[in-house]
């Protein structure tokens, strides 16, 4: 059996002095509700998933603190993708409170939410990258397509440093839109320290009519452009639940890259994870 890796899902807890108020939004009222490990082991159990990768909500390195204890008491939890203040200068002592953490595995900031579309490219903030790639910190890339064409810039200043594309930059698959987006991702594809993950797909879709074929021509174009060996699967939980649940993320993944061979599957669904994000299994 291969090994199988959703490499992005995330937990929230609001009794937890953490920002929440994103949950706020009315739209989001069905998954405003507490997501921990219990919940949702039984959920990788279902779709044979072995490991997951906690992915950060906060700007708040508690939120770090928070999620390695509830990896060290949950084997499922493989790897924690925590958050470190990258425009600060305190970012490289914020690092080392967690870098040789043995779950510990990456640096995610909220970039699609920031005012300024040219924040990850600031200065200071590339400074901060500069210090991840120092330390051998893989980082996820959280785009809107508008934001995509800084993956090159980045790709270039930052050669050593491994990135990944979270939810394939978030195209617009509701309006099956490739506008900006097709050329931006196949650009980032050519430098070969840039990833991709084939996730958060659904909600990006159709939330109540979507179907397997709204999404079929966005996961061709990112494997022709990355290659089975540059992306990898992530569900996307909770936040799938708005318009799927995670079988059914899991299910329509294995059918979209069921033509694949036996290796690129593999690759996909858990070893581009595995080697990404360094896990020792």
């Amino acid at each position: 059996m291969s090994l199988v890796i959703d490499a992005h899902q995330h937990f929230w807890q609001l009794s937890q002095p953490f920002d929440y108020t994103w949950l706020e939004n009315p739209d989001l009222a069905t998954i405003r509700r507490d997501y921990l490990p219990e919940d949702l082991q039984p959920l990788l159990q279902q779709a044979g998933v072995d490991y997951s990768v906690f992915v950060q909500t906060q700007h708040n390195v508690a939120e770090n603190r928070w999620v390695l204890e509830l990896a060290e008491q949950n084997e499922f939890l493989i790897g924690v993708v925590g958050w470190v203040d990258l425009a600060s200068e305190a970012c490289e002592d914020q690092l080392l409170e967690f870098k040789d953490h043995p779950l510990f595995c990456g640096v995610r900031h909220v970039t699609q939410d920031e005012p300024d579309e040219d924040f990850i490219v600031h200065p200071d903030v590339l400074r901060g990258l500069k210090v991840l790639e120092k330390h051998n910190i893989p980082f996820d890339l959280l785009f809107y397509v508008q934001h995509l064409k800084h993956a090159t810039t980045l790709a270039q200043e930052l050669p050593d440093l491994p990135m990944v594309i979270d939810h394939l930059s978030k195209p617009k698959i509701a309006e099956q839109s490739f506008d900006g987006w097709s050329g931006d991702l196949r650009a980032a594809a050519r430098y070969p320290n840039i990833y991709c993950k084939l996730s958060g797909m659904v909600t990006e879709a159709d939330w109540t009519n979507w179907k397997v074929d709204d999404l079929q021509p966005y996961v061709e174009i990112a494997i022709d452009a990355f290659g089975p060996e540059r992306c990898m699967f992530g569900s996307d939980w909770p936040v799938c639940e708005l318009a799927a649940t995670y079988g059914e993320v899991s299910t329509t993944l294995n059918e979209l890259i069921a033509s694949l061979s036996p290796s690129e599957r593999s690759n996909i669904l858990g070893e581009t994870a595995r080697k990404f994000y360094r896990f020792s299994i």
